[in-house]
């Protein structure tokens, strides 16, 4: 029997969005789909389609975040006394998954609320919107439909080039990149989508996201203690694969 598992490399806008579907059956990982310039009816066809769907986007937004802005429309802000305004403004801008993250990888995600992924965060917040309305509720700890992940992360725990492959300047890198991830997994068949993979670097880390999202079907990814749990069912949590690339062979 064959499961499905869908990548979502989510963009604030459709011309950087992609969207990647690999079927696994005995021996192998089959790459069937991928879309390029995904809309959002795309993106939540994926998530309605397979058996699990990795985004790389933030779920939500850092709680104290959430907290200042209430605050802030009620005129009720209170600055730490005796704080520096870095110090505190650091506090609002990165989830405690984000912060997991660093501890374990040395890789720090973007801010949802401080840089520009802000934008594509809330188109994400529209998509889990619309697949709650379908009847699949989205727990952003990662057990349900969708799980977060970051691409960047999983490359560099399965021991792959993490940085500098992306834009078009850089595609000697990117096709490097692409020949070690076929090295690592042989049971991975990118057919006739290869070659979109070698050009751009959003439909690789499509790929990349649905492999986590097979990691995180598994069981095989981290998931947060029952201290972190609470935060994480409102801020997301990014899952990180806890197994090499090889043991995600069919």
């Amino acid at each position: 029997m064959s499961v499905l598992t869908a990548g979502v490399d989510l963009a604030a806008e459709p011309p950087r969005t992609a969207v990647a579907w690999l079927d696994w059956s005995p021996g192998r990982a089959h790459l069937t789909r991928l879309d390029l310039g995904a809309d959002d009816a795309t993106c939540l066809e994926a998530m309605l389609t397979a058996d699990k769907t990795g985004i790389d986007c933030p779920l939500g937004w850092p709680a104290p975040f959430i907290d200042f802005i209430t605050a802030h429309r009620a005129g009720t802000v209170r600055v730490p006394p005796g704080v520096p305004g870095l110090t505190w403004r650091r506090a609002l801008t990165h989830r405690l998954t984000d912060h997991v993250v660093q501890a374990r990888t040395g890789l720090r995600p973007l801010s949802p609320s401080a840089d520009r992924i802000g934008h594509t965060t809330m188109r994400c917040a529209a998509l889990l919107a619309a697949l709650a309305g379908q009847g699949h509720p989205v727990d952003r700890r990662g057990t349900g439909a969708v799980v977060e992940v970051y691409p960047a992360a999983c490359l560099k725990l399965w021991s792959l080039p993490h940085q500098g492959y992306k834009r078009t300047r850089n595609l000697t890198s990117l096709g490097t990149l692409v020949d070690r991830l076929r090295e690592s997994a042989p049971w991975l068949d990118l057919g006739t989508y290869e070659a979109r993979c070698r050009v751009s670097d959003d439909a690789l880390d499509a790929v990349i996201c649905a492999l986590a999202a097979r990691a995180a079907a598994l069981g095989r990814t981290t998931t947060p203690s029952p201290e972190e749990s609470p935060t994480a069912a409102t801020e997301g949590w990014i899952a990180l694969p806890t197994i090499p690339l090889t043991d995600l062979a069919p």
